[in-house]
């Protein structure tokens, strides 16, 4: 099966969202590119299983179309979530995040062993920083890391059965990705059974719309996980997109969107700090 995706986010609960966006745009200088406001719950569990007002905001360094960025919910009325081994860790070129974080007194360390610095969102989710210029022309994120039960499993899923491209391996750890220059999937081998907790995550990726059918009629054939059939889902005022939510053995969850809505739905909105900020002051007081 060839599938002509495209990485596009990962979604992280969280639950200090002061804090959290300071982290973003502060120390990883990422910038706020829409934000939006819904009275209840997804039907696709975009917020996880909860049926409360919530928010998203997509945060990144530039547009989905060339950047893989991030995805943060945040439900109002939780202030935390207990996170588990599922997401290890995100890895960023960005030489001038690390600078940020030591002006701003946020922690960060080298781990001379990998030699990436390391540092912490707020709700544990762990960064590491490749000591080197943030690049201009091509995304700074590297690649999400998720751990794995067992590798040959995992891989049989990722490369098997979704076709994503294997581009290293060895014992512990293999590197998958649909090609070009996008964000890479690596796959830890974790030596246990991977814990997703309260506040697990998912990765998000398009295709073409007609593909997404290709994916639904492939993981039902295998055996595989889908946790949301495909169902189209509603932005006021924006674009209508068609989803399938689906889960590789280890109950990570993946999104595959259809390509062409999510174009538009995913265009930059200049009014999104304002809304976010506006939001936030409702919440916290004037910021």
């Amino acid at each position: 099966m060839n599938i002509n995706g495209r990485a596009l986010h990962f979604v992280f609960k969280i639950g200090d969202r002061k804090n959290t966006m300071k982290f973003y745009r502060e120390v990883l200088g990422m910038k706020v590119l829409r934000h939006e406001e819904f009275t209840e719950g997804c039907e696709a569990a975009c917020n996880g299983p909860y049926a409360n007002r919530w928010s998203k905001t997509m945060i990144g360094y530039g547009s989905e179309d060339t950047h893989f960025v991030a995805e943060l919910t945040f439900n109002y009325g939780v202030s935390e979530y207990e996170k588990g081994n599922d997401f290890i860790a995100m890895t960023i070129k960005s030489k001038e995040a690390i600078e940020r974080a030591k002006a701003l007194d946020w922690p960060v360390s080298k781990d001379e062993a990998s030699g990436f610095w390391v540092t912490e969102a707020p709700g544990g989710y762990k960064f590491l920083l490749i000591d080197e210029p943030q690049p201009v022309d091509t995304d700074p994120v590297q690649s999400v890391i998720l751990g794995s039960s067992n590798l040959q499993k995992s891989l049989d899923f990722w490369h098997g059965t979704l076709g994503l491209k294997l581009l290293n391996k060895d014992e512990k750890s293999a590197v998958v990705s649909f090609g070009g220059d996008q964000a890479k999937l690596e796959l830890r081998d974790l030596g246990g059974p991977v814990e997703r907790a309260k506040a697990y995550g998912r990765i998000a990726f398009s295709c073409p719309y007609e593909q997404q059918e290709v994916i639904s009629k492939k993981i039902s054939e295998t055996g595989n996980t889908i946790l949301t059939p495909l169902i189209t889902l509603p932005t006021p005022g924006k674009a209508t997109v068609r989803v399938i939510i689906l889960a590789d053995p280890d109950g990570h969850e993946i999104c595959f969107v259809g390509d062409e809505g999510y174009r538009q739905l995913s265009e930059y909105d200049p009014l999104s700090t304002q809304l976010l900020e506006k939001a936030m002051s409702k919440e916290w007081g004037p910021i």
